[in-house]
């Protein structure tokens, strides 16, 4: 479906899209949305993304309520596509429009078949139309259609510039456990053998926590903080005790109680936590987001033992595939598939005119 001079009206907050198919696209808001099964989130788990989970109302209004709150919102869909964006005036580039995560740009902003066509649509609106804004585009798949599409469709108004892409880390998990660990190196199974061997006899256990309230997500919440502040990282204050991260991943936990996605495991010793790891599922996705030990535990490979207990439970649970995030040097022993996306500015050659998309 192409968008074209003259096949377009806007009235009473809808744009009409008049086409061999009637589309209706509307005006939703971040309060419509920001619940576990809005139409962002099905969608998200619909559509090819190298990213699902980061798609999501979770990761994307998490990092918006605490990052970035000041920037104005924008969504706009049809019946199975939607764009989510956030826009704010740059002191010396203008209009920005963004998605809505653009830290890490590991979401994708256009979810669904007729998303680039929602993108031009709303860049034809009155207030964009005349601030022309520049565009950051995020997770788009080298060679996929969606990107091929972008391409295309504002390539005559717009300068596309290809930013540094963003590079995540995967591993399968076909064959349970014992396939995933038979990808792995002889001296990496030696080495989760002997961290093994060498916490038994320690009376150290392994707890599976699947938060499914506010209050329960709460409590989880406070255990890991504590964990955290015993950390590397907390002692140094550079993990997620410091803010905006403490938040960022508060709200997190908080959203996925409420879809029951989140999964936590502690190591214990003695009642103590001495460890933890938390991340979230989407369909058959499972999306690491920390993990962290306590640092007079640092010499019993707690770390290790965790994501070998996080993958045993996600076995029993049919996950195929297990996103460790952005790419790390130790996650290259862990991970087998590396995902690059793409991450384009689309800087208009004219600002102030009246730009039709091809």
């Amino acid at each position: 479906m192409q968008l074209n001079p003259g096949e377009y009206n806007c009235r009473e907050g809808q744009l009409e899209l008049q086409n061999d198919t009637y589309k209706m696209f509307r005006f939703l808001t971040k309060e419509r949305l920001d619940h576990a099964n809005s139409l962002m989130n099905r969608i998200a788990g619909n559509t090819e993304q190298a990213d699902p989970f980061c798609c999501r109302t979770e990761w994307q209004f998490s990092f918006h309520e605490t990052f970035n709150p000041h920037r104005d919102l924008y969504f706009r869909n049809s019946d199975d596509s939607i764009i989510a964006f956030a826009s704010y005036e740059h002191p010396d580039h203008g209009s920005i429009l963004e998605p809505i995560e653009s830290n890490w740009c590991f979401g994708c902003p256009l979810l669904g078949p007729d998303a680039v066509e929602l993108l031009a649509a709303l860049l034809q609106e009155e207030h964009f139309c005349h601030v022309q804004p520049f565009v950051l585009l995020s997770g788009l798949i080298l060679g996929s259609p969606l990107l091929m599409k972008v391409l295309t469709t504002f390539k005559k108004h717009y300068e596309i510039i290809r930013l540094e892409p963003s590079v995540t880390q995967c591993a399968s998990l076909s064959g349970n456990v014992d396939g995933y660990l038979s990808r792995r190196s002889a001296k990496f199974r030696r080495n989760i053998r002997q961290a093994s061997l060498q916490l038994a006899g320690k009376d150290v256990l392994f707890e599976r926590c699947l938060p499914l309230s506010i209050e329960q997500a709460d409590e989880a919440y406070a255990r890991m903080l504590a964990v955290e502040e015993a950390s590397w990282k907390g002692i140094g204050q550079c993990g997620m005790t410091v803010q905006p991260s403490r938040d960022f991943y508060g709200l997190m936990l908080r959203r996925l109680s409420l879809s029951g996605m989140g999964r936590v495991i502690f190591a214990k010793k003695d009642g103590r936590d001495i460890g933890f790891i938390f991340g979230g599922v989407t369909g058959q996705y499972y999306r690491g987001q920390q993990f962290s030990y306590a640092e007079d535990w640092s010499s019993y490979s707690i770390g290790s033992l965790l994501q070998i207990e996080k993958i045993r439970w996600l076995c029993e649970e049919c996950i195929s595939r297990y996103d460790l995030g952005q790419a790390i040097d130790y996650k290259v022993h862990w991970a087998e598939l590396e995902l690059q996306t793409e991450n384009l500015l689309l800087r208009p050659h004219k600002r102030g005119r009246h730009l039709r998309p091809q």
